[in-house]
């Protein structure tokens, strides 16, 4: 008998494995995709069967790469050409099911320097003696499956960047299916005892946020609450339609979160769904939306938050909180609360760590919160994605935004037979949460905005970059408060506490209660739950200064709050430059920049304007044919965050001590743990700071401020502080 795994006490036999895996692979898979899936793991390790496999499971140090065998063999069972095309997709996922889904390459790639899919099917000629995997016939058959119901999606409308770029999701999503069984069959073999199971009572979820809701309605003491109250409403009788996406348009302070939430859990239960996904930009508004939910279902729901600033504890081997670690491997939970970077990166990924998560994308009901901020440049993969998840996975979308983009010549163009509603009918309420005064300043300075801020009990002035927040800081006198990124975001997690508190007391004449003026980056704009009598907004985005207003009277306690838009000296450039150039003529000829129309035309010109962009990024742009897609040069330039940055630990407490002396011996995890205490640097700040001397390399793959001087607590890092030495 030959194996696939061996340890200390146990075999596993190689056909157990490979009917393991491709059972798994199968139960994972939707019913268009079920027999590929079941094939690919039925090939994927066959291998394993040469001598040169296993005698390095006794202990051989000769490389033998198994995983194209499996590839190679497909191929030869392909005929037709049709047969031949199709079969790249399952040689994709085997010769990459280790090493990530290869780029396709060309015929003639060398199988001695190359690692594109051809190069790997070329080495079919050093699988002889040792390398010789031809046993596998004597206990298990390979076919090629049926690829007729596939073939109709893919080649439904004629079009070829369009059966290309579905060729590439189904594959990607085969591959997700295949890695995270191959994890998973052998996780079982190795680790039997290990529980992955997590639960939530999705009824009791949902008549606790009922609860919630009623009990907010009874306090509707103003015009504003009723009219919010009014508008969730309309939206639960809407949201059951046969649309799978869903438009949920409503104004900052309308109560989108909880009322997402609840459209999301009815969906869940009426259409039969088995998760929810709530899809987040911003890891400041993660934080909050998962305080929110955790306090409300901690008792009812695992809920498993998947970001760079979350943690868990892992010291507990079959804790709760393991199993939530587990589950951000592969989103196997009943709720994810996770970035816009984490899901669409996810879903474009090459490598099994990053695509095992897409196949439990399916059956979902997948929330985008501040769906405005998706980068244009990613608008066709991203609405393309949610396009084919929709209509082939089975989910249902809803879009959530205050400055919501009309996307339908979008949708038209890449989500296909997607079909989309809003769930606001009737817009009308819409004129009570117009509880603020936009002035346009014009040009000035931050002395005089400044100036300006201190005529109001509390006070917000949001600003272009890090460096100008830092500058207004200074200047401003009184109680003041600082945000932005050069901050940790244990650091601004405490600031936005201690500003709420301020706020309450203001807002309840607490005899304590003080002035106070809060200055930030663009970080505070969406989605923070702070209530100012004034918002100050350098010149930006329409979407930016109408969610800096939404900071602005919250709560309508006003008749009026006053938020005033300023433009500096300061340059500004790139993608900002355009979006502030379209909103300062909109400001010049004197529209209603709150105005739905103003909002739908700021958006419109801002596609027009990004529409070579948009058309442009496609993974099929430089592919001739199904065995060419570029899957990991595609990958690896997708990034939402264009900016290389490096991270910078600060060890200012004896936590951060605790966890940088563990570094040489607690691996990944320790890492994670100091996300939360660290700052992000862009590489000439970076190279800058190292050159000043004040980082030090731990050699851990991770780095650490020397001199914590540089940093302070309500401000941030600051490496071009200059210490007063005294000699």
């Amino acid at each position: 008998m030959k194996y696939a795994h061996k340890s200390e006490h146990s075999e596993q036999s190689i056909k157990q494995h490979l009917i393991g895996v491709a059972e798994l692979a199968s139960h994972y898979s939707n019913d268009i995709m079920r027999d590929l899936a079941y094939k690919v793991g039925l090939a994927h390790d066959i291998g394993k069967y040469a001598e040169a496999f296993q005698n390095r499971l006794e202990g051989s140090s000769i490389r033998y790469e198994h995983s194209v065998c499996g590839a190679i063999e497909i191929g030869k069972l392909a005929k037709s050409d049709i047969e031949i095309n199709m079969s790249y997709m399952l040689q994709y996922c085997i010769a990459g099911h280790h090493t990530g889904l290869p780029d396709g390459g060309t015929a003639v790639d060398s199988a001695d320097a190359d690692n594109t899919l051809h190069a790997k099917l070329n080495r079919k000629k050093y699988y002889t003696g040792d390398a010789d995997y031809s046993s596998y016939i004597t206990e298990i058959q390979l076919e090629l499956p049926d690829y007729s119901e596939l073939l109709k999606i893919i080649f439904k409308n004629q079009n070829r960047i369009e059966a290309i770029e579905k060729y590439a999701f189904f594959t990607r999503y085969l591959f997700s299916c295949l890695t995270d069984a191959d994890y998973i069959d052998t996780e079982r073999f190795f680790s039997p005892d290990t529980d992955r199971e997590l639960d939530a009572d999705f009824g009791k979820m949902l008549d606790i946020i009922n609860e919630e809701l009623k009990k907010r309605s009874l306090d509707s003491d103003t015009p504003l609450k009723i009219a919010r109250t009014e508008l969730q409403e309309q939206a639960f009788e809407n949201c059951l339609g046969d649309s799978r996406i869903n438009i949920l348009d409503m104004p900052t302070g309308s109560g989108k979160t909880l009322c997402s939430m609840k459209i999301a859990l009815k969906k869940l239960i009426e259409h039969e769904k088995k998760r929810i996904i709530y899809v987040i930009p911003y890891t400041s508004i993660i934080e909050q939306t998962a305080e929110t939910f955790e306090s409300l279902f901690g008792k009812y729901a695992d809920i498993v938050q998947h970001h760079s600033n979350y943690c868990y504890d892992d010291e507990k081997e079959n804790s709760t909180a393991e199993k939530l670690k587990r589950s951000t491997e592969n989103w196997d939970a009943p709720v994810i609360i996770t970035t816009s970077v984490q899901f669409f990166q996810s879903l474009y990924h090459y490598k099994g760590s990053g695509l095992r998560k897409m196949h439990n994308m399916a059956d979902a009901v997948i929330v985008f919160d501040e769906v405005h901020m998706l980068p244009e440049i990613y608008l066709q993969p991203c609405l393309r994605a949610i396009g084919l998840i929709t209509e082939y996975l089975n989910s249902e979308v809803l879009f959530l935004s205050a400055t919501m983009p009309d996307f339908s010549e979008l949708f038209e163009r890449y989500s296909g037979n997607a079909s989309y509603d809003e769930l606001i009918k009737d817009k009308s309420g819409f004129g009570y949460f117009q509880k603020c005064r936009y002035t346009n300043l014009g040009k000035t300075d931050i002395e005089n905005i400044a100036v300006k801020a201190d005529n109001y009990d509390s006070s917000l002035i949001i600003v272009n970059s890090r460096k100008t927040a830092r500058e207004v800081y200074q200047l401003l006198s009184g109680k003041k408060y600082h945000l932005s990124t050069y901050m940790t975001p244990y650091d601004r997690s405490e600031t936005i506490k201690q500003i709420r508190d301020d706020l309450n007391k203001l807002r309840n004449n607490s005899a304590d209660a003080e002035k106070i003026t809060v200055v930030s980056t663009s970080l505070v704009e969406a989605g923070v739950d702070l209530d100012f009598q004034a918002v100050f907004r350098q010149l930006a985005g329409l979407d930016s200064i109408l969610q800096s207003g939404g900071r602005c009277n919250r709560e309508g306690r006003m008749e009026y709050g006053d938020v005033f838009i300023f433009e500096t000296d300061e340059k500004i450039s790139g993608d900002m430059e355009i979006r502030a150039g379209i909103l300062k003529d909109m400001l010049e000829k004197g529209l209603d920049i709150t105005s739905e129309e103003c909002i739908r035309e700021y958006y419109r010109r801002l596609f027009r304007y990004s529409d070579d962009i948009i058309e442009q990024n496609t993974i099929a742009k430089e592919c001739n044919g199904f065995d060419n897609i570029s899957f990991r040069t595609y990958a690896e330039g997708f990034e939402f965050i264009k900016d290389e940055t490096i991270s910078v630990v600060i060890n200012n407490n004896s936590e951060t001590e605790k966890l940088v002396q563990q570094l040489e011996y607690g691996g990944k995890y320790i890492r994670r743990k100091l996300q939360k205490y660290s700052v992000s640097l862009k590489k000439h700040e970076f190279d800058e700071a190292m050159k000043k001397g004040i980082i030090d390399d731990k050699k851990c793959g991770v780095f650490v401020l020397a001199n914590n001087d540089y940093y302070r607590n309500e401000t941030g890092l600051d490496i071009d502080y200059q210490p007063d030495y005294i000699c």
